[in-house]
């Protein structure tokens, strides 16, 4: 009966992602539609403006919460047509939204894993918690891998929802500032008719302090990690003499 209860969160977000493609609402995300049809979705907006950010706020979350590949596209054009305050319902949006894999993936597969991969799933778990909140900070920071296998990683490592939580809304702060900051940019492109040229985020100037500023956490880490080895080390060496 457990088990069961472990099974309903993650199908249920797994039945909202595979009905995102199915209904082919997929299409429906594109810049050639939101083009056509902006005017209208900014005078609604403006018209419905508290409605507009919770609503926002909530196909955010859940778009997050269901792996649907749409966070990028969903924040350029709430920037566009909000501004600045869209930065509020992104970054608690998809914080909320890993929450909500992060909990159903430590309870479906962190005790799946544990005893079945053993020895090794320990120590690395053991190794992750060194410096958990950095590590997962510069795993946000730095995209090398989907939002969703980040949200994931933490689970199967038993990293506190707290910590999780912490280092989720601080690492992904940085990247939606600038993707906020580009997609206001594309306000008077979109008015226009036009679709937006998205060759910008190929730009150095673009996201050169954000992989600046990855670079400088990793470093923080590795430093971190080599003091505790030498400590480790050092109190070995003690205890054997």
């Amino acid at each position: 009966m457990l088990i069961f209860k472990k099974l309903i969160i993650p199908c249920i977000l797994l039945t909202g992602l595979l009905l995102f493609f199915y209904l082919d609402l997929d299409r429906s995300a594109n810049w050639q539609k939101i083009a056509a049809n902006y005017l209208h979705i900014k005078l609604w907006v403006y018209g419905n403006l508290k409605t507009s950010l919770i609503l926002y706020f909530v196909i955010y979350a859940v778009s997050v919460a269901c792996s649907i590949p749409i966070a990028s596209f969903l924040t350029l054009v709430g920037a566009a047509v909000l501004g600045w305050i869209s930065l509020v319902p992104v970054i608690l949006g998809a914080t909320l939204g890993a929450l909500i894999v992060f909990l159903a993936a430590r309870g479906l597969l962190f005790d799946f894993l544990s005893h079945r991969v053993g020895p090794f799933f320990n120590d690395f778990s053991s190794g992750f918690q060194d410096s958990p909140f950095l590590w997962l900070v510069t795993l946000r920071l730095i995209p090398i891998a989907p939002f969703w296998v980040v949200n994931i990683i933490p689970a199967i490592l038993g990293m506190k929802t707290v910590t999780y939580v912490g280092a989720t809304f601080l690492g992904i702060l940085p990247g939606s500032i600038i993707y906020v900051s580009v997609g206001k940019g594309f306000d008077l492109i979109l008015m226009s008719g036009e679709v937006p040229n998205l060759a910008v985020f190929y730009n150095i100037q673009v996201f050169g302090p954000l992989t600046a500023l990855s670079l400088m956490v990793l470093c923080v880490i590795l430093i971190k990690k080599k003091r505790q080895k030498s400590n480790r080390t050092e109190d070995q060496k003690t205890s054997s003499e």
